[in-house]
């Protein structure tokens, strides 16, 4: 085994502990902004639209990512119900729930790790395998979409919140 993989899998851990840490921090109490709401609520189900036309052929892949993204979605309406919100006289906060969101974000963030750490070791290989291309592979679709899936449900939920209150 090289130096260079040695040493990248020693530092993989270290990377994943940082993200998930740096994470943990910015899912704490936040302020409401309606741009980020929106943004959530458009462009992510637009990019499940673009992904799902590009997979229309894989039935596969294009399964995984409609199971991924009703998967987020649904907990996407639970991450709203357990999330807790406040208007004070400062604007409006939301504390959303840590572990779902951690949860979802991690699962799309080891898999690309995963992917990365694989393209990394098929390039060290005396007779590199053939890859699956990123977007149509079922595993990174499928966390793909729910991750998707459940930043869109979070974003139209406070959208929802601020439109009643």
């Amino acid at each position: 085994m090289e130096a260079t993989t040695i040493a990248l899998l020693v530092l993989m851990p270290l990377l994943v502990w940082r993200i998930y840490a740096r994470l943990k921090r910015a899912m704490g109490r936040s302020r409401s902004q309606l741009l980020r709401h929106w943004s959530a609520a458009v462009l992510l189900p637009l990019a499940l639209l673009g992904l799902a036309l590009a997979t229309r052929t894989d039935m596969l892949a294009l399964s995984c990512l409609g199971a991924g993204a009703l998967a987020g979605a649904w907990l996407g309406l639970l991450g709203i119900k357990l999330t807790r919100f406040e208007h004070t006289e400062k604007g409006w906060f939301f504390t959303p729930n840590l572990h779902l969101g951690l949860l979802v974000t991690m699962l799309f963030v080891a898999r690309l790790l995963y992917r990365g750490l694989e393209l990394y070791m098929n390039s060290r290989a005396a007779v590199p395998a053939q890859l699956q291309e990123f977007s149509q592979s079922p595993l990174t679709l499928l966390s793909f979409g729910l991750l998707a899936g459940y930043y869109a449900a979070y974003g139209i939920g406070l959208l929802r919140w601020r439109r009643k209150a």
